[in-house]
């Protein structure tokens, strides 16, 4: 499978015990069926701008990663747009680099330049680039750990603030050849001019679609599309637009209030289960991570099942580059997490080390390197707290990232090298490798042996937990990876 993993799709997995259809398959195929394009939303949309002869803009991340879009999805976006009798349409993109190899983004801009070009068969058609920056530098940010983000995403997308380029391929060369070291994910943010004018600013009576799929980073910008009640920061004039997601976002939070495609529907999830049988839990994670062992792990539900039976902590993350302090929040949830297990008020602790994941996404080897042994001494701090307090251990992961570090030939699977500095060339994505999973038992608090089902995966983790709790899993959940003697 040449897809990989990601965050949101493996919480999903784990804390839900089945695999559901995700964003990805559910974009491609209602956008394949024309469901998306007959949807009210969609058509509303459409006859706005057609009525008011006002732009159709697109947000979001420019790539094929398949992690939270698809530029296939922004392309036929377009096409259909046109189709539909649209006449002006912008992107506002953002450069990748992490779900795709670091500095690729002239890829996809160079592709997606040559696609508006085709469109523009006759001289009313008006369809271009707008607007970008990379992705950890603007508009995407989550879990609202960085609003200035997003303030700048709307000053850069909807305002046509910022330095001023004639055309993207023309601001990455520049912005490149000022800081060579520089990857796509963390490019400065651009705006495209025409006759030293912001070529496509978010107006009055405009319509807008964030086109990613993925929710996490496409909240707060849809915050501050939609909420009359808006603190974040100044907006400027409060603009007549319609606004829709790709999909919803959140489902409990109702973000956006309109979107194209319905979000997968998942039930019965091992933290809904647990809550009904009396059990006490704790989510822990810092800020990067807290809404993958809450939000995610829930199926995509916001807030707890039960008050009384759910305690989430978040450990505020550091507003820095990973790379600089690769150590980030690990020793602090350690503690938190030690703390909860001698305080015996919990009978089911989850917990995520955002360390592989962030860090591994700079690049960085030596960074990667600090990140993933401070994981190792948290590790082995609560395996001594575990085995103090009889209990039992899962370590997995819901990917792979500070596994593989470097670009590998696709044939050979061999390291490629720079050509120009002999080094090897940095890898940011994240890998395709299967995940670990240990199971660490060390007072024999529950008799078992491995499973001889050899088709397993992460999915499997939500029965096993139930099953060293003592609960039979249900029926449609993924089999567990033990069997209890």
């Amino acid at each position: 499978d040449e897809d990989m993993g990601n965050s949101e799709i493996g919480h999903n997995a784990i804390g839900c015990g089945r695999v559901f259809e995700q964003g990805a398959s559910l974009v491609k195929n209602a956008i394949e069926n024309g469901n998306l394009f007959d949807g009210v939303i969609w058509q509303e949309l459409i006859d706005n701008v057609n009525t008011h002869h006002s732009r159709l803009h697109f947000i979001g991340l420019l790539s094929n990663g398949n992690v939270h879009s698809h530029i296939d999805h922004l392309e036929a976006l377009l096409a259909e747009a046109k189709k539909q009798g649209v006449k002006k349409a912008c992107a506002h993109i953002l450069l990748d680099g992490r779900d795709v190899p670091p500095t690729s983004a002239l890829e996809y801009v160079n592709r997606l330049e040559n696609f508006l070009a085709a469109l523009k068969d006759d001289s009313d058609i008006d369809f271009a680039i707008a607007s970008g920056g990379g992705r950890m530098k603007i508009t995407m940010d989550r879990y609202q750990a960085n609003w200035q983000l997003v303030e700048l995403g709307w000053k850069t997308h909807v305002l046509g603030e910022g330095r001023t380029f004639e055309s993207a391929s023309e601001a990455i060369g520049i912005l490149r050849q000022e800081n060579p070291k520089v990857i796509d994910q963390d490019l400065p943010p651009f705006v495209i001019a025409r006759n030293k004018n912001p070529l496509g600013p978010i107006t009055e009576n405009d319509s807008v679609i964030f086109f990613n799929f993925r929710g996490d980073r496409a909240i707060e910008m849809s915050v501050a599309f939609e909420n009359e009640d808006f603190d974040k920061f100044s907006r400027g004039p409060r603009l007549n637009v319609k606004y829709a997601g790709m999909m919803q976002y959140d489902g409990d939070a109702l973000i956006p209030k309109k979107y194209l495609v319905d979000p997968p529907g998942i039930d019965r999830t091992m933290g809904e289960y647990l809550v009904k049988a009396g059990i006490k839990q704790l989510a822990i994670s810092e800020t990067q991570k807290f809404g993958h062992v809450t939000y995610f792990f829930n199926g995509n539900r916001s807030g707890k099942f039960d008050e009384s039976m759910e305690n989430y902590i978040e450990i505020p993350s550091d507003i820095v580059p990973y790379e600089e302090r690769p150590w980030m929040k690990a020793a602090e949830i350690t503690d938190k997490v030690i703390e909860a297990i001698q305080g015996g008020d919990y009978q089911f602790i989850r917990l995520n080390y955002a360390n592989g994941d962030m860090v591994g996404h700079t690049g960085v080897p030596d960074a990667v390197e600090i990140a993933v042994e401070t994981v190792d001494l948290c590790l082995a701090r609560l395996l001594d707290a575990v085995k103090e307090a009889n209990g039992v251990l899962i370590v997995t992961a819901d990917h792979g990232n500070s596994d593989d570090m470097f670009q590998r030939d696709k044939k050979s699977g061999e390291v490629v090298f720079d050509e120009q500095t002999g080094n090897p060339k940095p890898k940011t994505a994240h890998s395709l490798n299967p995940v670990p999973v240990y199971i660490f038992n060390p007072t024999g608090t529950v008799k078992m042996k491995l499973s001889d089902n050899n088709d397993l995966g992460i999915s499997s983790l939500a029965a096993t937990c139930l099953k060293l709790l003592g609960f039979e899993p249900p029926q449609d959940y993924t089999p567990s990876i033990i069997d209890l003697n």
